[in-house]
């Protein structure tokens, strides 16, 4: 490596370790898990990881490795059926499954706006979603978090095909889209949904489908996200639209295109979680008691504030890089896993501790954390 670039690398992580957001890659430490996605316990689950192990081999033809792409030589009559089925579960017309939620994202946002078109999106939209949109050739803008009134300014000057990009819940803040309003709007200038459900996948909906097949069925939207890494257990994620955009992804969307498939055992990781989902009621509604416990026992403070939410996010904002990596520490003492957010994955005075509540946490844990945050 040239010296030039070499002192280049060091200067930014210089000064990523100044602005107090260097990242390092940590491993499990045995605390309590209060950070991870696992939200029903499925990448946990003991009986699921014999279900996979017994439908891997059951498949006595299949491959270790997808060998190519899913235009070369990695397609299957296994992940076809499982698209028809992820589509039925979801109640949308045609499923095309993706490599992860980012690939998804990326692709579809990348792809579908063109030259002229316009797209509008919530402010706190996830990361893989504002790359594809700057991958687009579309103009876009977007509005402050869920409101409404914004959407609709944005709406009535757009030019083009209009686009409107949202997350049902949203990563960070942990809150939900008012997406029947939402769809209102769409629906009064003709612009098109397109929904990132990727924390709503399994755990929103009566069988865990998710909000927009339990909330607005039958309404127009172009696209769904819903990703495997979650609450499902496994990888992945599954673009839902009809079968004409199923075709033009097909033919259109390079991360599609050129990346080597999933493999037989992340589909087959993908389908019998998903036949788990269906009766996983009991476990959804300890997770839902769990969140409301949480929420009447903790309160904001001088020293941060808890973010309104009825998802298994719990976001408590800690201004500041260096304060909320000491608010964290604190927690971790105590024998609780949580994980400080910092700038500039969130904007700057919003670094928070960003809390997952599980169905595997007990009442005993949840109570715990709420006491060990009101003390700090």
């Amino acid at each position: 490596m040239s010296t030039s670039i070499h002192n280049y690398i060091l200067s930014k992580l210089q000064q990523r370790r100044l602005e107090n957001n260097f990242r390092t890659l940590k491993t499990t430490n045995g605390l309590v898990d209060f950070y991870s996605n696992d939200y029903l316990g499925f990448a946990r689950d003991e009986a699921l990881r014999e279900i996979v192990q017994n439908e891997i081999e059951s498949q006595t033809n299949s491959f270790l490795g997808s060998t190519g792409s899913r235009l070369l030589s990695g397609n299957s009559e296994y992940a076809e059926t499982l698209e028809k089925y992820l589509g039925e579960f979801h109640q949308a017309e045609a499923a095309l499954i993706f490599n992860s939620g980012f690939d998804a994202n990326y692709g579809l946002l990348s792809t579908l706006p063109y030259r002229g078109d316009t797209i509008i999106y919530d402010e706190l939209i996830h990361a893989s979603m504002h790359d594809g949109i700057r991958n687009s050739k579309a103009n876009s803008v977007s509005f402050s978090h869920n409101n409404l009134g914004g959407l609709e300014d944005e709406l009535k000057s757009a030019t083009g095909l209009k686009y409107v990009v949202i997350e049902s819940i949203y990563s960070m803040d942990g809150d939900y889209a008012p997406l029947k309003e939402i769809a209102a709007l769409c629906e009064k200038y003709e612009a098109g949904l397109i929904v990132d459900e990727a924390h709503a996948t399994g755990i929103a909906g009566s069988k865990g489908q998710g909000r927009v097949a339990s909330e607005i069925p039958g309404a127009k939207v172009v696209a769904r996200i819903h990703t495997f890494g979650k609450t499902i257990g496994a990888h992945g994620a599954v673009v839902l639209c009809s079968n004409e955009l199923k075709e033009f992804l097909i033919n259109y969307c390079r991360p599609f295109i050129y990346s080597t498939a999933l493999p037989f055992h992340s589909l087959a990781a993908i389908k019998c979680s998903y036949e788990l989902l269906k009766n996983s009621n009991e476990k959804r509604g300890k997770l839902y008691s769990l969140i409301a416990l949480f929420k009447k026992q903790v309160k904001s403070k001088e020293n941060f504030q808890l973010i309104t939410s009825d998802s298994p996010i719990q976001s408590l904002v800690v201004s500041g890089n260096k304060s909320v990596k000491e608010f964290a520490l604190k927690i971790q003492q105590e024998g609780l896993d949580v994980r400080p957010i910092l700038y500039p994955t969130v904007p700057k005075g919003k670094e928070r501790i960003r809390i997952c509540i599980h169905s595997f946490n007990t009442n005993e844990e949840v109570s715990k954390i709420a006491e060990t945050i009101n003390l700090l």
